[in-house]
């Protein structure tokens, strides 16, 4: 049986993996946040005392998304994570081994493995262009650099040792200096993606403007 894929792609801070996980859960298909599987990378080679030793020990990495009581987990070699990649430490490493090959190899294998069984909405840096070159749609999310910042801010608002507006910003302009400079799978949108510009949308208007785009793409009921 054919399963569908859906590619999104886009910078950091573009709302992918909230808008990405909320159509998957109307649409009854697997959302894959390979954000997260990066980061969870990321948290392992942060165990290691200098790169060529992570590299070795990287077939041992043990990856896994569960979905517990509904809700996404991220483990590492059993242990759950999910709380503990979202740090801006992390963040910034996994955009600097996500530039590695090995790495890229490692998990674009990984994702595509659970493509291959499960319809699945899947989003990242280099989902339409490297890791489902055959999806059956691709999207290219974004939104300027002030609002995702200014997005992440109210995300992050309130909560102990938040960063400031300023260093947000600062932050997200350096992943997409990262992301779009790396060698390896470089951040662009894919030829056939339709640009998504969500600057002056709201989440759910994005939601609803992606599930028409998919449902007309993929003549879905």
């Amino acid at each position: 049986m054919k399963t569908l894929k859906i590619a999104i792609d886009g910078p950091a801070g573009a709302g992918k993996s909230s808008i990405a996980k909320e159509v998957a859960s109307e649409l009854g298909f697997i959302y894959v946040d390979t954000g997260a599987l990066y980061r969870t990378v990321a948290l392992y080679a942060s165990r290691f005392d200098n790169r060529e030793s992570f590299l070795r020990k990287l077939e041992h990495c043990d990856v896994e998304l569960k979905y517990l009581g509904g809700t996404q987990r991220v483990f590492l070699d059993g242990e759950d994570v999910t709380d503990e990649i979202r740090t801006s430490e992390i963040s910034m490493r996994s955009s600097e081994i996500s530039a590695l090959p090995e790495v890229r190899a490692y998990l674009s294998e990984k994702q595509r493995e659970i493509a291959r069984e499960n319809n699945v909405i899947m989003d990242g840096r280099d989902i339409g262009t490297v890791v489902l070159p055959d999806a059956d749609l691709k999207v290219y999310l974004t939104a300027s650099v002030e609002e995702r910042a200014s997005r992440r801010y109210l995300e992050l608002e309130g909560k102990q040792d938040a960063p400031t507006y300023e260093q947000i910003l600062e932050d997200i302009r350096q992943r997409d200096y990262q992301d779009t400079h790396r060698k390896v799978s470089p951040l662009k949108q894919a030829k056939d993606a339709v640009l998504l510009d969500t600057t002056t949308m709201g989440f759910h208007e994005v939601c609803k403007a992606l599930e028409d785009l998919i449902e007309e793409r993929l003549e879905l009921e």
